[in-house]
């Protein structure tokens, strides 16, 4: 019957494992309501891992005899081995995934199962299984993340020569290289690359051995369990060890961060790809087509990514709002802390994968991106520079260039191809040499110091990053 049913005929439900205050079971419905086993089970390993080491502390410590903690040890290795072998039946009357293995080991291994629990409790149990996964995730997402950087460091590095226009109000500025711009995302994903590992040693702190929110009468030895869980150290207060949920909401709003970066990346990806622009092209097996106009190809995987940033961004506030009112110590509402977590890891796994199987793929369209560079006066700002070399004061050459470029508009032609003499109209400082930074390849050059556009700047970027990655 299922919990629903049982709530419908007004059934009860009971917990074995703490209804001893209790005169009545839970009600069906309340037991449903308040279960976390539907998504907790994913924290099955983590929670073995912290219950062997638990028990092994409890056997050093005079509390467990060496039968019972091999008892134990084997029969949550035989657990593990059920769980990945899908043969566990999870039981809603057993809430979470704690008191689902608690009860399996217990009828497992009789007696022995129920001595785990001493000196611990759910709440120091709960936090710490949450730092081990969420740890194990953050070197996953970490992993990710490298794999991306590589994939646009080589595309950078291909592309280290192609010139685009750059942007400012999406209006055509000055001429940039491709790889310059690729190298600016790069950038991006080495601050996310950065605020992971910070905030992964904030995860790697060990709260075992706080127990509900006090500490323990028993003798434990919290470092014991901390060195084996390979957390860096203890927690050094058992009521912030049991409520605190800073590391998770961190790792959220770095999360967020990921991926406002890769959502600022879709966007141009986008632009990129659309028939106004045509700068670049995507590989078939990323996009997908129209039902009803058979000329499409959309580019859903970055138009999803981008529509996935509002989930996660979402789940950062969704956290900070369940923390917000939280009085000293475990409450229940710490169990709504998970699902935003859990979902929050998956997303950026799924879009980081995408990009970092994409990326390498990208082709870059150099002659639409040479001709769009060639629009828009991209090398006003090279004239203005030329002038100020000659001894005209920035402002001036500034107003000298305007009324260039003004009847360049007029006449439908670029800067560079204007004659000598009508460029001398607006000024007699100008030169025949002025034709030298007009030209795109002669403006990107030129720009030829740490974090310039230049080539030869890129190529040494990408260089630099392969030696730090």
């Amino acid at each position: 019957m299922s919990a629903s049913d049982s709530t419908e005929k007004g059934e009860k439900s009971s917990n074995q494992q703490w209804g001893g205050r209790f005169s009545e079971g839970v009600d069906a419905f309340v037991a449903r309501f308040t279960a976390s086993i539907d998504f907790d089970r994913r924290l099955y390993l983590h929670d073995i891992q912290g219950s062997v080491a638990h028990a092994q502390m409890l056997h050093q410590a005079g509390i467990l005899s060496e039968d019972e903690l091999n008892a134990i040890i084997s029969g949550l290795e035989g657990i593990l081995e059920d769980i990945e072998q899908g043969r566990i039946d999870w039981s809603i009357e057993l809430e979470d995934i704690h008191m689902n293995i608690e009860a399996r080991l217990t009828d497992r291994i009789g007696a022995a199962g129920k001595k785990l629990h001493t000196g611990r409790s759910r709440n120091d149990q709960v936090a710490t299984d949450i730092r081990l996964w969420l740890r194990d995730e953050i070197d996953a997402i970490s992993e990710e993340l490298k794999r991306l950087q590589e994939g646009l460091l080589d595309v950078a590095e291909r592309e280290s020569d192609t010139i685009m226009p750059g942007f400012t109000h999406l209006q055509t500025a000055q001429p940039v290289t491709f790889g310059h711009h690729l190298m600016a995302w790069y950038e991006m994903l080495v601050r996310d690359y950065e605020r992971l590992q910070d905030c992964r040693k904030r995860v790697n702190i060990s709260p075992l051995g706080a127990a509900a929110l006090a500490g323990t009468t028993y003798p434990i030895d919290r470092e014991f369990t901390a060195s084996a869980l390979g957390f860096e150290r203890p927690s050094r207060n058992s009521l912030d060890s049991v409520s605190d949920r800073d590391f998770a909401i961190e790792f959220c709003a770095a999360g967020a961060l990921i991926m406002t970066h890769l959502s600022r990346m879709s966007e141009e990806l986008v632009l990129w790809t659309s028939a106004q622009f045509n700068f670049i092209d995507l590989p078939d097996r990323f996009c997908t087509g129209s039902s009803i106009m058979p000329q499409k190809k959309n580019p859903d995987v970055p138009e999803l990514v981008r529509g996935k940033t509002g989930r996660v961004n979402g789940h950062l506030v969704s956290l900070l709002t369940l923390m917000k009112s939280q009085p000293m110590a475990y409450n229940k509402d710490n169990q709504e802390d998970k699902e935003p977590l859990f979902d929050t890891v998956d997303t950026l796994k799924d879009c980081l994968r995408a990009f970092a199987d994409m990326v390498p793929h990208v082709q870059a369209r150099k002659e639409n991106m040479l001709e769009a560079a060639r629009r828009g006066f991209s090398t006003a700002t090279d004239l203005a520079d030329y002038l100020v070399r000659q001894g005209m004061p920035f402002r001036n050459a500034h107003e000298v260039v305007g009324k260039a470029v003004a009847f360049g508009i007029q006449e439908g032609r670029d800067l560079s191809e204007m004659t000598l003499v009508e460029l001398q109209v607006f000024s007699d400082t100008i030169k025949q040499d002025v034709f030298d930074v007009l030209t795109l390849e002669g403006s990107v050059s030129a720009r030829n110091h740490l974090g310039g556009t230049a080539p030869e700047q890129v190529r040494q970027a990408v260089l630099n990053a392969r030696n730090t990655l």
